[in-house]
């Protein structure tokens, strides 16, 4: 089984505590000596070198210094940001809202010219409708307890989500069919939304897959965005990670590709989102 998004993220933060005990060692250090010469707690020392915590670009440069290898910082902190830079928690950019995240995407959308999406759980952001969306990002405020600007954001969404409508871009769409039964604001909300699925579905830009129940290549992902082939997102409960490693955005390509073989298209697709239509009570 593939490695999870997020023991990459800790795999590029150990690689960065790794280093940092190289250097301590190399110069002859115990922890409680570079403690000493840093003015630091050997506790923070300790979580440091141990990957517990992530350093800051002050917290390195003072290790380095400590070590006498000051010529080392500049690399050193150029990971240490790449690492961080795969992990965006939920939490803390949606502190101001959620409008301002959706906002934020935008420029990553306008220039891509394909972009893969999957989702396991929920109709896909840019085949939303305001009231299926809205309802949806309020349930996300509620439960991360971020301010509840849901109609703002879902403003947003649609808006972000134009880019569909235009030509030169492809947009292959994989949706597991449990997505197409859970209700999202209720049944009169649903029944809209999966009517608007089957109206994008017939856009010349859009590729819909349904990925059936009874049936699939892979077992269920967490809902990832391909970027063209340059990055991928994936989307977990507490964070966002970013991938661009070439090999990793390949799996996911790859991924993609195994489970649209397997998916519904075309008559078969819309039929599929009929039943789920057939059923709302």
């Amino acid at each position: 089984m593939a490695t999870s998004p997020s023991a990459r993220v800790q795999e590029a933060r150990d690689r960065i505590a790794v280093r940092l005990r190289a250097l301590r060692s190399d110069a002859g250090l115990t922890g409680q000596q570079l403690a000493a010469r840093t003015g630091w707690q050997g506790s923070k020392v300790s979580r440091l070198q141990s990957g517990r915590s992530h350093p800051s670009d002050d917290d390195i440069r003072a290790w380095c210094r400590a070590c006498g290898v000051e010529d080392e910082a500049a690399d050193l902190i150029a990971a240490a940001r790449q690492a961080q830079q795969m992990y965006t928690e939920w939490r803390r950019v949606q502190r101001g809202g959620l409008r301002g995240v959706q906002q934020a995407r935008r420029p990553l959308y306008e220039r891509t010219q394909t972009m893969r999406v999957y989702s396991s759980s929920v109709i896909p952001g840019m085949l939303q409708t305001r009231a299926y969306a809205t309802a949806l990002l309020s349930e996300i405020a509620c439960f991360n307890r971020t301010p509840d600007d849901s109609a703002a954001a879902a403003d947003a969404r649609l808006e972000r989500s134009q880019i569909i409508r235009r030509g030169g871009r492809r947009f292959p769409i994989l949706i597991e069919e449990a997505a197409l039964r859970r209700q999202v604001g209720g049944p009169g909300v649903m029944a809209d939304q999966l009517g608007y699925l089957l109206q994008t579905a017939a856009l010349p830009s859009v590729t819909l897959g349904i990925i059936p129940a009874k049936a699939g290549p892979l077992w269920p992902l967490e809902t990832f965005t391909v970027f063209d082939t340059e990055q991928v997102t994936v989307e977990l409960l507490t964070a966002a990670i970013t991938i661009t490693a070439p090999s990793e955005v390949a799996q996911y390509v790859a991924a993609h590709g195994a489970m649209s073989e397997g998916a519904a298209h075309g008559p078969a697709a819309l039929r599929l989102i009929a039943q789920a239509v057939s059923v709302l009570a």
